[in-house]
């Protein structure tokens, strides 16, 4: 067995970026921001039917300091709105956003002075979980694609240096 042939079989070459990358995609920390009836079947994505744990998810953080993951579930008022965006900003950077429920996306059926027409209005929404309420598959699903997005992300600029 020539030196080439053990170096294939010992040595696992990849970049910064794609190893960085699938740890932060497999060790997301969700911060579960329920703030109306969506709350209930964002509890049932962690129940052991939907395994929450094999997308490396299962560990909520309820400090936004220790969260890169968002959820917001339910209808945003604005006089809630502060502080959703209060909890948004004290997240460190790199950070995702997942909107649950039509009333995240649109206002819902609450065509209302007192209800924001959408979190985007707020924050930047990277995921919508559409559904009034979504079920739990459609949280599962806008995970699955903050993963695909984390997995093509850049992990550090060229600083321009020579």
């Amino acid at each position: 067995m020539g030196l080439e042939s053990q170096i294939q079989d010992t040595v696992f070459l990849t970049t910064l970026d794609k190893a960085v990358n699938w740890g932060r995609k497999n060790s997301l920390w969700p911060m579960p921001m329920g703030i109306s009836c969506c709350a209930i079947e964002m509890m049932a994505t962690l129940c052991s039917r939907y395994d929450l744990a094999r997308f490396g998810s299962e560990r909520l953080s309820y400090s936004p300091r220790q969260a890169d993951l968002m959820i917001v579930a339910g209808t945003l008022t604005w006089k809630m709105a502060p502080v959703v965006r209060k909890i948004y900003d004290q997240m460190p950077e790199p950070k995702w956003v997942i909107a649950m429920g039509a009333c995240l996306a649109t206002g819902g059926m609450y065509d209302s002075y007192s209800v924001v027409q959408g979190l985007h209005r707020i924050i930047p929404v990277d995921q919508y979980a559409l559904g009034c309420p979504p079920r739990p598959e459609n949280l599962l699903n806008a995970i699955m694609k903050i993963q695909e997005q984390v997995s093509r992300e850049t992990v550090a600029e060229p600083s321009g240096e020579d």
